[in-house]
């Protein structure tokens, strides 16, 4: 059974329509790379999924139960922030509370839920210890671990962006979603950020990965979908997609790609 099902999905912006008829599968341990040209509605169909924006038609399956169907889904803010849990995800500005140290900004989030549970008051402590030694090993599966007290200026771009991957991995999501991670770092940081990517696509992390990094998108993805126009212009393997496309949009988008 597939982890995520979207399916046909849609988005307007007064009389734009930005999402038209959106579908496609996820299967647990892949990861799917999202590109096309500024405009083509992937950030949005992004923040759909993440329940930043809502969708106008279509349905979200998440383990073969609809998360979201527009027909009928009237959530109210707790209920989006239960479904936002579902899914991870980091942007392209790093987003860093600039206030909390690195190891602060991961574990933040876990501790607010945390204090909700009716157990908390009892074992406080016990509870704050572990949720502060899962996020150490996540610092540390980001090489930063000697980087736990700094603050956000502090750090580098990549160390930055990486914080933000290891405070999305700490809720632990069932999908970790990409919006251009790369996109705010020089070139010489980029590497840094796409090798902790690649490390969790080996490790059969279920990621969707919005980018321009067409070398990367072709050695990490399980499948490539092109948008253009808010459509899904071509789905398929990145042999398919990057190497054999069949439509002229696609063929146009990576001759472009090629050629800047």
């Amino acid at each position: 059974m597939a982890i995520l099902e979207v399916q046909n999905v849609g988005k307007w912006f007064g009389s734009t329509e930005v999402l038209r008829d959106i579908s496609f599968v996820l299967e647990k341990g892949e990861t799917l790379a999202v590109i096309g040209s500024s405009g083509s509605g992937k950030t949005t169909l992004l923040r759909g999924l993440n329940f930043l924006e809502r969708l106008d038609t279509g349905r979200i399956i998440l383990r073969g139960e609809t998360l979201f169907d527009a027909a009928r889904n009237q959530d109210d803010e707790q209920s989006l922030r239960e479904k936002r849990l579902h899914f991870g995800l980091v942007f392209q500005s790093f987003n860093l509370f600039p206030q909390y140290t690195a190891l602060e900004n991961i574990v933040l989030a876990r501790e607010l839920a945390a204090r909700k549970l009716q157990s908390y008051k009892k074992n406080k402590k016990s509870v704050l210890d572990e949720i502060r030694r899962e996020g150490m090993e996540l610092l540390d599966q980001m090489g930063l671990s000697a980087k736990r007290d700094y603050y956000p200026h502090q750090l580098s771009g990549g160390q930055q962006q990486r914080v933000a991957i290891a405070r999305a991995l700490a809720l632990k999501p069932d999908i970790l979603c990409f919006d251009e991670p790369t996109s705010a770092l020089d070139p010489e940081l980029t590497g840094e950020v796409l090798n902790v990517i690649r490390g969790l696509s080996e490790k059969n992390t279920t990621m969707i990965i919005v980018t321009h990094e067409m070398p990367f998108a072709r050695q990490v993805a399980d499948t490539v979908l092109f948008m253009d126009g808010g459509l899904v212009v071509e789905y398929g393997s990145p042999q398919d997609v990057l190497e054999n496309p069949l439509n002229d949009r696609t063929k146009r988008f990576l001759e472009r790609y090629a050629n800047e």
